[in-house]
């Protein structure tokens, strides 16, 4: 069974995450906001990477694929975990890895000792909220044309209770739920964090 890696994001990556921003999301950040954010004590950036194995770069005939698959980023205001990016590469949507991506980025804001999550996502993408529903947030109100590119809505997601100490048990029971999804994939994880 092939492994997942989810690990903090190395600076040799970072131009791998632009790409990925790029396909995934359409260039929302440059590599220039990737690197504060990579620098910056308030931020998480999470990545989900498939290690490549030791012949797969042997054929030459292959072209080059970025083993980076998955981004995720939060910031730490004060007591709050904002969830800014989670994306997964289009090639490997369906499968599990946002879940897992997710479920990374809560237990980084846990480790802070965060006390809520929040983050936006477009009303049309089902998938995204339904996934966020599934993990406790609930939606709290919306921000009017928030997306420039389209002017669409965002919808506003609030997950609390991260600091208490019933958080950590939700925490381990999503980890079942995440690592069996990505079985029934035919994927392992290896996290981390």
């Amino acid at each position: 069974m092939p492994v997942l890696l989810l690990n903090r994001l190395t600076p040799d990556l970072l131009e791998s995450v632009v790409e990925l921003d790029q396909r995934s999301l359409g260039g929302m950040w440059s590599f220039d906001a990737y690197q504060r954010e990579f620098n910056s004590p308030n931020s998480d950036l999470l990545v989900l990477s498939i290690p490549s194995t030791p012949d797969s770069s042997d054929s030459l005939d292959s072209t080059p694929v970025s083993p980076l698959v998955g981004i995720g980023c939060l910031w730490s205001i004060l007591e709050e975990a904002h969830i800014t990016v989670l994306a997964i590469h289009p090639d490997y949507w369906h499968q599990g890895f946002g879940q897992s991506l997710l479920y990374g980025l809560l237990t980084c804001a846990c480790q802070r000792g965060l006390e809520w999550a929040t983050l936006e996502v477009r009303r049309s993408n089902q998938p995204a909220w339904s996934l966020y529903q599934k993990f406790g947030f609930r939606e709290v109100g919306f921000r009017k044309r928030y997306y420039k590119d389209t002017d669409e809505d965002a919808l506003i997601f609030w997950l609390s209770g991260l600091h208490k100490p019933e958080f950590t048990d939700t925490l381990g029971q999503w980890e079942v739920i995440v690592r069996d999804r990505l079985a029934q994939s035919g994927w392992s994880l290896s996290v981390h964090l």
